[in-house]
């Protein structure tokens, strides 16, 4: 097997874990493939049986902590973990052991700890709300999920009330409450009229937070009788409605002014708000007064940062995701033309429990030592505390392990033993919530084992650095050794170098460095070995490289591509036009050194790039090719008879004849075209003034046309004088199109203005512009450069502007230089290619986000101001540390049948794992056609880069989903569907196919469909005898009223398809269906073609078509009594 190699081989593992750790968190399946966290152009697949290796359990799966679900569904807690031998599981809920096998509706997957609850059989989903805990036992230890919180979603119905017209003046202020019912979650609120419209919301009338409706000020307009609040519910899909307002204005002939004054918040001048972080912060100022005020929002001791969004018309000031430096004092200020007001929110940050150090799992030999480290922080302080298999460490004091010592947040264990491999629980908690993290101690002891493919075969390019690999595995860890033919001492030092993943980089390939190398893997237990064989290529080079040129229509362009590789190298060369593949069709000819263009024309005009490609290298050339006119030679024709057909291609004059005609001349024939001769009447277009050096000025503008010269002898008269000086004009004639200005200072503005002239007089004057002498080098640097709130892809930079007198120049921005430096995942190469963003910020404390970082990486960057030209001198130097993100896709998923029992599936690690990789999960499910079968999932360490599926029916295809996870999340799915049975190798290929005629389901189907043809024949058989003559009933449409689009609950149900579901555990009809609404969209307005706005409401306005004993049904418990008006979802 050949490979090729380019960039670093090595494994990664964060530095507070060994790196047996990471070699040893094993996939338990009988047999599997192993993949270190190689880093590499081609894939390794290393094959690896450890089916003796056991291994405590580890969680895979869980559910969330606050586990919300819908009632009409069958509740699912999640509880998936791995471990040899396979673990078992229990679970307690609220604290105590629950008995799965003693509830009929309860049941547990098999070979998994997730519960399903079901309730076909009756039962009220809210008799299992509580805490659930899931544990994962085996002889080597217990592992926990979190404590999952379940609640059953609810819907409460709106209390029933009478609601009294509110009669206010003309300019005072109003708030009409809402107060929805507290659901589960909290609703959605929206107001609507009876048309079903949303109310209109400016400055003047807006909704709060509260979901109350505020009017600043009420005008004559406000009069309306249906001002109703609407709560939408998001499991149920329901929406209820609180009844409706009406709002009597009483007018008068003038409204008096008055000052602002809050309606929210209220009370005091200044008011206080915790926040956690992480969370969203809203703040919220609605004033009153006559004009309407304004608000504006300030931040104590700063300037509003780039995370402060104002919504609401300036009046919610919003924060999506806060940090601790998001804490202070916010004020708002309402103002009028009568006065104006304040207000103070103090902000206060708190934080739940997060991650600073989670403990990782430690795989250790007999006789050594380590640590668990567990770090936390939080506001206030977390207390850490530690659990063994589930059980607090405290109960163990009667028994004491010398073996192990806990010094607050660390676990420090000597000289472990076989037999003491366990699960450690770290939970840090405080006030606002905790964390619980698993990891497991496994004491091991193995020969060396080689996990690498043998004899590999490496190709590289001669002067390039290129890494031999040689992953292994033992423990105690094994020592490793190269050697090179088989003679001499380790290879180590000078031009090689050693990894402790086993890899051997040679730093600059010669072709005296072919050979085989022998990697030797030795610890107390034995010695292991394996070959690799190095051969060194030349590189291939493009010797001829295709040129830029230029071709007349018709004719023929030719660009040379000639290549010089290595002799047992394959080479393919290929052709792009403006970087896309060039189709050579019947026109275009390509031989092994050049590309013809025979009978060019415009469409080939373009940049050509010609690409040779080996297994292990490339390289390219472009070239550019210009499509010129027709060469022609010229004539002269009559003016009367041509001027019709060629005056719009009129092209430059060649001479003039004062007095007669013009003689004019392009790439067309010749005519003559009468013309009136005077001064020019046209100002030349684009003048401005720029210095090309730090002491002078160019000045430039756009010729005349030839047809607006009106006249021989064209000149241009130019002057310029110093900006706001007062000083006289200096001017110049010139018969160019610029005139440059020299031993100016630098940097500075001149007015400038320009005259076209010609033997017959000048021209009109153009207006004066302002125009600058050159600019030089920017003499200070931005300083005070740092960083804050670092993400996985983005952080914040902030900086002190320099002094705009040392730019020297126009300021352009300031100009962010960075680099990635290196991958925080050891061993792993980057690219350190430099890259820049500018901001045009001019503020007193700038601050910019930088975007589209690479996550878990080391950055480094510096910063400098920037005019037009130049670039100032760097600022200070920072380097940061982007966060762990969610990997790439797998660098390859590749799904093979080899037998038809089992479908072999094999993928490599991505090439930017973004983090720490901590497995794959793998997704597929059955696919018949159009029909898919139900999802199955399987989960595998980082080391697990194969797995084989038996498949229970041949004819059965698979669709494949598979994604690398970090400790973040799940990253980009690699999709991919089972190819049919095939046998490789010289033997033809077997496609399994099955008679569709003798399946049962094919039968049926045809069945079906002559049943359904014979039904329709009857019908239309029926319909025919009677003449056409149909009963119709009357319809009357009916005008929609405000008052009578609901039940008395002031409630109705909004559902989709999918939702007109029964809620589990309801009534069946007597006949033993399901009796769904008879209500629909299609019902209402003329041909159901209802619309939506974009906040949710209906467009148009419907009538009720359905008599009132149809409307009539049976009362619900949970917000479902019909009405006659249907509210789009808000």
């Amino acid at each position: 097997m050949a490979v090729s190699r380019h960039s670093a081989l090595c494994i990664c593992w964060p530095y507070t874990t060994p790196p047996r750790t990471i070699l040893l968190n094993l996939a338990l399946s009988i047999s599997f493939s192993f993949s270190l966290c190689l880093h590499s152009v081609s894939p390794l697949s290393l094959s690896f049986s450890l089916s003796l290796v056991k291994q405590p359990p580890t969680i895979m799966k869980q559910s969330l902590k606050d586990y919300i679900v819908d009632p009409r569904d069958n509740i699912i807690i999640e509880c998936e973990a791995k471990g040899n031998p396979v673990p078992t599981f229990l679970w307690r809920r609220n604290g105590k052991f629950f008995n799965v096998g003693k509830d009929p509706r309860v049941t547990m997957r098999k070979r998994s700890g997730t519960l399903e609850i079901s309730f076909r059989s009756g039962g009220r989903p809210e008799d299992y709300e509580g805490e659930y805990q899931c544990f994962a036992s085996n002889d080597f230890g217990t592992a926990l999920t979190n404590k999952i919180l379940l609640r059953v979603s609810k819907s409460p119905l709106w209390p029933k009330e009478v609601l009294e017209p509110v009669v206010v003046g003309e300019g005072s202020s109003l708030v009409l409450a809402c107060n929805p019912p507290p659901g589960l979650p909290p609703p959605h609120t929206f107001w609507m009229n009876s048309a079903m419209m949303s109310i209109t919301q400016d400055r003047r009338v807006s909704m709060g937070l509260n979901g109350d409706l505020y009017f600043s000020n009420v005008l004559d307009k406000d009069s309306h009788t249906d001002y109703s609040c609407n709560a939408r519910f998001l499991f149920t899909h329901t929406i209820q409605q609180k009844n409706p307002f009406t709002l009597k204005v009483q007018t008068s002939r003038k409204v008096a002014e008055t000052p602002p004054n809050f309606l929210s918040p209220t009370g005091t001048d200044s008011s206080r708000m915790m926040v956690l972080r992480g969370q969203k912060l809203q703040l919220e100022c609605i004033a009153a007064g006559v004009p309407t005020p304004s608000i504006k929002w300030f931040k104590k001791g700063g300037d509003l940062n780039q995370k402060v969004k104002l919504d609401n018309f300036n009046k919610t000031l919003r924060i999506d995701s806060v940090s601790e430096e998001d804490a202070g004092e916010y004020m708002c200020m309402a103002n009028n033309q009568i006065g104006s007001i304040r207000h103070s929110i103090f902000v206060q940050v708190k934080a739940a429990p997060y991650w600073l150090d989670k403990p990782f799992n430690l795989v250790l030999a007999p006789d050594e030592s380590s640590r668990l480290v567990c770090r936390a922080n939080g506001n206030p302080k977390p207390l850490i505390k530690w659990l063994v298999n589930g059980e607090p460490m405290e109960r163990n004091i009667s028994l004491p392990n010398p073996r192990r010592t806990v010094v607050g947040d660390t676990i420090i264990f000597h000289s472990v033993q076989i037999g003491s491999s366990a699960v450690y629980q770290c939970n840090a908690s405080n006030h606002h919530g905790y964390l619980l993290a698993n990891a497991f101690v496994s004491i091991l002891d193995m020969a060396p084992r080689m996990l690498g493919a043998k004899n590999q075969l490496i190709k590289v390019i001669e002067n390039n650095r290129t890494f031999l690999d040689c992953p292994f595995f033992g423990s105690p860890l094994p020592e490793l050794r190269w050697f090179k033919n088989g003679q001499g001492s380790g290879l180590d030092g000078g031009q090689y170098r050693v990894y402790i993943n086993g890899s051997l980089e040679i730093k600059r390939a010669r072709v005296e460095d072919q050979g085989t190398y022998t990697c030797v893997a030795r610890n107390i237990l034995g010695k292991e070995e394996n070959q690799v064989r190095l051969e060194v290529k030349e590189p291939t080079r493009i010797v001829r490289a295709p040129e830029h040129q230029s071709a007349f229509r018709g004719t023929m362009a030719r660009f040379d591509c000639r290549v010089k590789s290595d002799l047992t190298l394959p080479i393919t060369v290929t052709w792009l036009k403006d970087d896309k593949p060039l189709s050579l069709g019947w026109r275009l000819k390509k031989d092994e050194d050049s590309l013809s263009i025979p009978n060019v024309h415009e469409q080939d005009e373009g940049t050509y790039t010609c690409t040779v490609k080996s297994e292990i290298d490339q390289d390219t050339a472009s070239a550019r090719l210009t499509v010129l006119g027709i060469d022609t030679h010229t004539h002269t024709h009559n003016t009367k008879t041509h001027t019709h057909t060629h005056l719009h291609t009129i092209g430059r004059i060649s001479r003039w004849q004062v007095g007669g005609t013009y003689v004019i001349a392009r790439e067309i024939p010749f005519f003559f075209v009468p013309l009136c001769v005077s001064a020019p009447d046209a100002i030349p277009s684009g003048l401005k003034g720029w210095g090309t050096k730090n002491t002078n000025m160019e000045i430039s503008w756009e010729p005349l046309l030839d047809t607006e010269q009106n006249g021989p002898n064209l000149h241009y008269s130019v002057w310029w004088r110093r900006k706001d000086t007062g000083e006289e004009w200096n001017n110049v004639t010139t018969v160019g199109a610029k005139h440059i200005v020299h031993d100016t200072e630098t940097y500075v503005p001149y007015e400038i203005k320009l005259q076209a002239r010609n033997d017959f007089g000048p021209g009109p004057e153009s207006n004066i512009i302002i125009g600058y002498s050159g600019e030089d080098k920017p003499t200070a640097p931005p300083t005070d450069l740092h960083v804050s709130k670092i993400d996985s892809t983005k952080v914040n930079v902030h900086w002190t502007p320099v002094d705009p007198n040392t730019v020297l120049g126009a300021f352009k921005e300031y100009r962010l230089y960075y680099w990635r430096e290196g991958s925080m995942v050891k061993g792993l190469h980057v690219n350190k290619e430099k890259k820049t963003k500018g901001f045009d910020s001019t503020v007193a404390q700038p601050t910019g986000i930088l975007t589209d970082l690479q996550p878990y990486s080391h950055y480094r960057m510096f910063m400098v101001v920037a005019n037009s030209r130049y670039d100032g001198p760097p600022s200070n130097h920072v380097d940061f540390h982007t966060k762990e993100g969610v990997p790439d896709l797998p660098q390859f998923f590749k799904i093979v049948q080899w037998s038809p029992e089992s479908i072999h599936l094999e993928w490599d690690k991505p090439l930017e794992p973004n983090g720490i990789l901590i497995g794959y999960t793998l997704n597929y499910q059955a696919v018949n056609g159009s029909r898919v079968g139900h999802m199955q999932m399987e989960s595998f360490l980082p080391n697990v880069t194969a797995y084989r599926l038996r498949l229970p029916d041949q004819a059965i295809r698979y669709r494949f989903y598979l994604a690398a996870h970090t400790q973040v999340g799940a990253g980009k799915v690699y999709a991919g569907e089972s190819p049919h049975f095939t046998n490789e190798g010289d033997t033809p290929t077997f496609y399994y196919q099955v008679d569709i005629a003798t399946q049962g389901w094919f039968i049926g189907l045809m069945c079906a469909i002559a049943l359904i043809i014979l039904i329709l024949l009857i019908v239309c058989f029926i319909k025919r005898s009677r003449g056409g003559k149909y009963p119709v009933r009357d319809k009357k449409d009916l005008p929609l009223e405000g008052m009578d689009q609901k039940g008395e609950d002031g409630s109705f149900d909004y559902h989709s398809d999918e939702d007109n579901k029964p809620l589990q555990g309801s009534q069946n009809s007597l006949d033993g269906g399901v009796k769904e609404s008879d209500d629909s969209l299609v019902d209402y307005g003329e041909g159901g073609d209802g619309q939506f706005n974009e906040d949710g409401s209906f467009i148009g306005q419907y009538t009720v078509k359905k008599d009132k004993d149809e409307t009539e049904g049976n009362e619900s418990s949970e917000a479902t009594s019909p009405v006659n008006a249907i509210y789009s979802l808000a």
